[in-house]
């Protein structure tokens, strides 16, 4: 969820970019979105280009079809964008959000001396916000998203 350095960062429909790159090339935010659910579209499909795309996944995870579709029934995917946008702007993103955080912190991997789950920072649409403020590292924006809902990419 962050670089090396810790840089923070924008989800982009679930993909992280460096705030700072994304404010100077918002090109690259609308051309990731567009990838993105260019992808989620083939993969989503139970056709050949919808196994092919699974397997290949799959494969890469050090698993097999089978077993990769079990993981994405389990995983809430956003395959359409708008879908994604609600999400983002609705109650339920704090709750799964504070939820991975606790989990993070308490099996480490928020990093090294990170005193509680709220040293790092989330923003999120509306002005909300969970942990510290001042370290704020992911920043949930559902702008690209809203962009691709609306065909605007």
């Amino acid at each position: 969820m962050f670089d090396s350095a810790g840089i923070p960062g924008e989800i982009i429909d679930l993909m992280v970019v460096n705030t700072a790159t994304l404010a100077d090339n918002p090109a690259l935010g609308k051309a990731l979105t567009g990838a993105w659910y260019e992808a989620m579209a083939v993969m989503s499909g139970n056709d050949a280009a919808g196994k092919a795309a699974r397997t290949r996944m799959a494969e890469a995870s050090g698993t097999d079809l089978a077993g990769f579709d079990a993981q994405l029934a389990t995983t809430r995917m956003f395959y359409a964008p708008a879908e994604a946008v609600a999400f983002t702007e609705g109650a339920d993103v704090l709750k799964t959000m504070d939820y991975v955080r606790t989990f993070l912190f308490t099996h480490g991997i928020l990093g090294e001396g990170a005193p509680s789950a709220d040293h790092v920072g989330m923003t999120f649409p509306g002005g909300r916000t969970l942990g510290n403020a001042g370290n704020l590292k992911l920043r949930f924006d559902p702008a690209y998203m809203r962009m691709a809902a609306e065909g605007g990419l």
